[in-house]
């Protein structure tokens, strides 16, 4: 029997011209880009549609942008009748998965990431971060080679996406430095991303404080369906975890590969990207080759899905 789980991606998925096939062939999605220019304050749907590209990469910008396309694609899967048994997203993703989850709704999930995306823009603004990838040396590798930087700088692993596939994260002289360290080693490849914070590492310390005063006042329903979380690859307890497990996000690790294993163990047998591009699709087949992978971020995509 199939077991069907959303994954919505994060940073990196966006392009100009996203989400332009959804608000043309469907009412709900042109009601919820309008919705969101709303409570926003700016034409989103602008941005979204028409760029340019460098004003859609900043991350104030990405992430609503990210969010509300995810968000439309999940409402229309479940209009289809495609009900997920579990949700997960990488790093912002886990926004769209805890929305999809009941643990908010549409509004409240959208000023969440504008927040967020305003308090790690102001952050990267205020200490120039650096990140890089880091390709075919195994993770433990790499986090020794981080902490052999440290003299040049704070570096550390970001995010764990699969087998071999390590994202480093820190200070621009640590992370020059873990590059050179692991060309030295033998690395495929060692390259600095095109980003301007140093996202989930110690620098974001200050957009984490700031969120934690933002999301702790709140209450939050209890997910609806298993949410895993990117700090721990397990699944909420309770809503009241979400400020603490979400604030900590942005100065920890995010643990995709584990969280896709314990996903699978836990019987989850297709996963669904709800969102732009096909970015967790290829990080899937490489962390599991046995399990379906559907990319979900087209009008076509969804009229192909059965």
């Amino acid at each position: 029997m199939t077991r069907t789980a959303y994954v919505f991606p994060g940073q990196g998925s966006q392009y100009v011209g996203m989400g332009r096939d959804f608000f043309e062939n469907f009412t709900l999605a042109s009601e919820m880009y309008e919705k969101a220019n709303s409570i926003l304050g700016y034409e989103l749907s602008a941005i979204c549609f028409q760029g340019p590209e460098e004003t859609l990469k900043e991350t104030r910008y990405t992430q609503p942008a990210l969010y509300i396309h995810s968000m439309i694609v999940a409402t229309l899967l479940k209009e289809k009748g495609i009900q997920a048994a579990a949700v997960a997203g990488h790093s912002l993703g886990e926004f769209s998965a805890l929305g999809v989850a009941g643990a908010y709704d549409f509004g409240v999930g959208l000023k969440l990431v504008h927040e967020r995306g305003t308090l790690m823009h102001n952050a990267a603004d205020a200490c120039q971060g650096s990140m890089a990838a880091i390709i075919g040396l195994d993770a433990e590798v790499v986090i020794g080679l981080c902490r052999e930087a440290q003299p040049k700088g704070m570096v550390q692993a970001a995010n764990f996406n699969s087998p071999g596939q390590v994202v480093i994260s820190g200070s621009v002289e640590g992370v020059e430095r873990a590059i050179a360290l692991a060309r030295n080693e033998g690395a495929k490849r060692a390259l600095k991303l095109p980003v301007s914070g140093a996202f989930h590492s110690p620098l974001m310390q200050p957009a984490a404080e700031q969120f934690y005063k933002v999301l702790d006042p709140m209450t939050f329903s209890d997910p609806r369906i298993p949410v895993y979380a990117n700090v721990t690859a397990q699944a909420y307890t309770s809503g009241a975890e979400i400020p603490d497990l979400l604030c900590r996000q942005l100065t920890h690790s995010v643990r995709w590969i584990e969280t896709i294993e314990n996903m699978v163990t836990n019987g989850i047998t297709r996963f669904i990207e709800v969102g732009p591009g096909k970015v967790l699709a290829g990080l899937i087949k490489r962390i599991n080759k046995e399990v379906e992978i559907i990319s979900a971020g087209t009008v076509e995509d969804i009229e192909s899905i059965r």
